[in-house]
């Protein structure tokens, strides 16, 4: 079965938007060329050499497909041979090799293709197409490079859910100047269900615990009163 795996570049604030600076966005641009950055192009290709197909959306997909097929080297290679899976409607005739393109319905689309493969599907950029599988639970993986640079406006990596989607982070690092690279594992409903009944079981013995104590108090509490009745009906007899 495959794996859906999220990669992303990110803002600290979220937005996902034209990071290379050639998509038109005006505050585009805000990674800097990879080819410049190493370590991140060591990431982009060890990701690429680990993955065993590409899905994207119709304009990321237009955007990868319009650069990478004229390009040489060790990432244009891996991308160029790798199959890659189109979720459109609109897209008749894919011009990149080893492109398929998933028509109909994305999220049973998208469910068939991980039951047909095996081992990771990575989905670069195509924040339209993540905010869908994200909202219906079929990413298993975020890897997350997050920039340290507030943009303030663009298209963000989250969208509305219809309920919370609880992660573990798995890995973390630091490389460059500042880019941190966060792994996160999606969390499987039945673990869910399990953690969120611990957690009630975990409260209700902590009430227990809290209601011993309250309830000797309030036994001490009655004793003293009829104590103190008794002593003061005893001096009204008295005097």
């Amino acid at each position: 079965m495959g794996r859906i795996v999220i990669s992303e570049n990110v803002s600290l604030d979220g937005v996902i938007q034209d990071p290379a600076g050639d998509e038109g966005y005006e505050r585009g641009g805000w990674i800097g060329r990879i080819a410049a950055l190493p370590e991140l192009a060591k990431v982009t290709l060890d990701e690429a050499l680990g993955s065993e197909a590409l899905l994207l959306g119709r304009r990321s997909y237009e955007w990868f497909a319009a650069r990478w097929p004229s390009r040489s080297g060790e990432l244009a290679d891996r991308l160029n041979s790798l199959p890659k899976y189109v979720v459109s409607s609109t897209l008749a005739n894919p011009g990149w090799n080893n492109s398929i393109v998933l028509k109909g319905d994305a999220v049973n689309a998208v469910s068939r293709l991980k039951q047909e493969l095996n081992g990771e599907i990575n989905v670069p950029a195509s924040f339209q197409l993540v905010h869908t599988l994200i909202e219906h639970d079929l990413v298993d993986e975020l890897r997350l490079k997050i920039f340290p640079v507030v943009l303030g406006a663009g298209a963000r990596l989250f969208g509305e859910t219809s309920d919370k989607k609880p992660m573990r982070l798995v890995d973390t690092r630091t490389i460059g100047h500042g880019v941190a690279i966060l792994t996160y594992e999606t969390v499987p409903d039945a673990e869910r269900e399990s953690n969120s009944a611990s957690l009630q079981e975990q409260r209700a013995a902590a009430l227990r615990r809290s209601g011993r104590p309250g309830k000797r108090i309030e036994s001490r509490k009655r004793q003293e009163g009829l104590e103190l009745h008794g002593a003061q009906a005893r001096r009204d007899q008295t005097g």
